[in-house]
């Protein structure tokens, strides 16, 4: 069992920036792939950014250029950092942590935080 504590949401006006971060209880954290997600009301849940153990990174399009990925193997934490921010970046963020051994799925997700992008 892995457990997800996110934190650094908040308010902000837009181009402004934020940092999450998200603390895993994970005792072998490298193997996870790491990803931040947000959800809006109404809608489903998307991928906004993942890193793999080893660093690997891949990005939702519509954040590419503004949000950074990165995780500390050592600490167990992954960070999102965000930068340039706009009104549609409004959601919940999620953090999760997959792995897949022997086509069985490990997937886990923290409690969320909000991120607002107002003036």
């Amino acid at each position: 069992q892995v457990q997800l504590v996110e934190s650094g949401g908040g308010l902000v006006q837009p181009g402004g920036s934020l940092r999450l971060s998200c603390a895993a209880s994970a005792s072998s954290f490298r193997i996870y792939i790491m990803g931040w997600y947000r959800q809006v009301p109404e809608k489903q849940r998307e991928l906004v950014a993942r890193i793999t153990g080893s660093g690997a990174t891949n990005y939702a399009d519509s954040v590419k250029g503004r949000f950074t990925i990165s995780r500390d193997n050592a600490k167990k934490t992954v960070n999102l950092q965000m930068n340039s921010l706009k009104p549609e970046d409004t959601a919940v963020y999620y953090c999760n942590a997959y792995y897949s051994s022997y086509g069985r799925p490990s997937d886990y997700w923290g409690q969320g935080t909000q991120v607002t992008v107002s003036s």
